[in-house]
């Protein structure tokens, strides 16, 4: 690996972690008065389109299957989803949002419509955002294929240390 190529991850990993704490501390602030957290709103976001067993929620979600449970048990708690039968699998229920909480979910999407056309006008019109996303979803397929080569760990480095 070259320096620049090490720069290059660097400066990529390093500019995704303040990126994640940045959309972690908007979407506290858009979730707060639907009474969710960004967490709660990260699943049932996740369920919305249809109900998923936990697993297939932390494998959109990119985290632990357990940190998805904690979270949808809290949510079934506050009335916000509930677990239905999973035809494919007895055990693995599907987690489906509550009409409770597709309202609270709505209760957001004035504040996300007004980051998401704020974020158009920085970035300097809708073609410069959907270009921004489609890096985004390339660096994701990429960091995806290296994972599915080498599952239990980072890629191997090519040669020698």
């Amino acid at each position: 690996m070259s320096r620049r190529e090490q720069d290059a991850l660097s400066r990529t990993a390093l500019g995704v972690f303040r990126l994640n704490g940045q959309f972690l501390a908007v979407s506290e602030k858009l979730a707060e008065p639907a009474g969710l957290t960004a967490a709660w709103w990260q699943v049932l976001g996740a369920v919305l389109p249809e109900p998923l067993p936990v697993s297939g929620i932390a494998r959109v979600m990119g985290i632990t299957r357990q940190s998805v449970q904690r979270i949808a048990d809290l949510l079934v708690k506050e009335g916000l989803a509930a677990y239905e039968p999973n035809p494919a699998h007895r055990r693995a229920k599907l987690l489906a949002p509550t009409e409770a909480g597709r309202a609270a979910v709505r209760r957001i999407d004035p504040g996300h419509a007004e980051l998401a056309a704020r974020l158009v006008r920085e970035l300097g019109g809708q073609d410069a955002f959907d270009e921004t996303v489609r890096v985004l979803e390339r660096l994701i397929g990429a960091m995806d294929a290296l994972e599915a080569a080498a599952p239990d760990g980072p890629p191997a480095p090519d040669g020698p240390a």
